[in-house]
């Protein structure tokens, strides 16, 4: 199995144990949503994200400075981030409640 495999799978048994939501039990609502990458995802994730999740320069080998890097690990960042998950960021700067409802919406909408 290869390493991104095994990392997949841990993520989502610590995940299961962890009691957090999936991007599978959220469903958009039928009208979609009003955020798109342009109006909410690019300020998110410049203010919550990329200082670390932003290549080269920052602490994860994971960037989430464009949108398709987004829309790839969209089930990944709603099980850290998204509705009530609140893992990721760390510290007490995190996203607002509203914020995170919002980011979840917007992921499981597809992060158009």
């Amino acid at each position: 199995m290869k390493a991104s495999a095994l990392t997949m799978l841990a993520i989502g048994l610590v995940a299961a144990c962890s009691g957090a939501t999936k991007i599978d039990d959220t469903t958009c609502p039928p009208q979609g949503t009003a955020h798109t990458y342009e109006n909410f995802g690019r300020v998110f994730f410049a203010r919550h994200c990329t200082s670390c999740h932003g290549g080269p320069n920052g602490y994860s080998s994971r960037a989430f400075s464009s949108v398709g890097a987004i829309r790839i690990a969209r089930d990944r960042i709603f099980i850290n981030a998204g509705d009530e998950n609140a893992s990721m960021p760390p510290g007490p700067d995190g996203p607002t409640p509203e914020e995170r409802t919002a980011l979840g919406e917007w992921l499981v909408c597809g992060a158009p």
